[in-house]
Parts: structure tokens; sequence; C-alpha cells
């Protein structure tokens, strides 16, 4: 049997967005720093149905599920860093999504994810005599787009 090949934690990133100046130019992506553990959720948002046994209707019905919807949510914790406290709030303050990118870095392939996200909460811990820590939750705004390279 042949082991799993995995990745470490700074393989998996969180990307904000900078739009060119012009409507024409690319959108810029860096990370921010001060991360220190990220979290990607993928959600699936399903109906439920009753579906009853034609022949036995006193027979308990199974379930069945219809997907509605995707989501992408984003959590991220690490110290608060001088470096990125900015483009945090900045992007929070935003009554518009900001762009996102997700990578999965693996040896031999990247799973990126890239659309908008808003940014739901911003919180930061401040015990005495230890450094600040930030902890940062997104959600996704539309598509998140799935592209995988070698």
């Amino acid at each position: 049997m042949a082991q799993a090949t995995t990745i470490k934690g700074g393989k998996v990133r969180v990307l904000l967005g900078t739009p060119g100046a012009l409507p024409a130019d690319p959108i810029t992506y860096a990370a921010p720093c001060g991360f220190t553990s990220r979290s990607i959720t993928l959600t699936k948002n399903l109906e439920e149905v009753n579906i009853p046994d034609c022949e036995d209707p006193d027979k308990v019905d199974w379930v069945g599920r219809d997907a509605t919807s995707l989501s992408m949510g984003v959590s991220g914790e690490g110290v608060l860093a001088a470096e990125s406290v900015e483009d945090w709030l900045d992007a929070w303050e935003s009554v518009e999504s900001v762009p996102v990118k997700i990578e999965w870095e693996f040896p031999a392939k990247t799973v990126t994810w890239t659309g908008y996200m808003q940014v739901e909460s911003v919180e930061s811990e401040a015990p005495n005599g230890q450094r600040a820590t930030l902890t940062v939750s997104m959600q996704s705004d539309g598509e998140m787009v799935r592209v995988v390279a070698p």
C-alpha cells in the first residue's frame, strides 16, 4: 500500500485580492501576514423530501435529498500583524465582497478556488503579557471557481 501524499499547513493559503487601477487590470492576490492556522469549509445545502413506498404506503418513508446550493467558508487565526491589519479591516468594512483566492498546493498539483467573499467577522484577543491574536471568518458570495493545475 502506498502512503498518502500530504501537505503542511503553509501550503494551504488564503489570499486577498486587490483590483487594478483600471477595470481591465488584473486582480493582484497576496496572503495577509499573521495566520498560523487556516480552515476551509465546503458546504452543500440540501432539501429533503419523503419518498413513499408505492406498494406499502404504511411503510416508513425514506428521505430523498436534493442539492440546492454550494458555499465556502474560510476562517483563519494567528497573530495580530501590523503588516495585514488594515487589509483585514478594509475587507470587513467593505459593503462589497472582496476578491479571494484559496490554494491547496500539493507536490504534483495545486487546487485553487477564486471568487468573492464577505468578511463576516474579525476578532482580536489580547491577553495581558501575551501577543494579541486575530481570528477572521469569511463566507463565499457567489461561485468560487475551482481550477486544478499541475
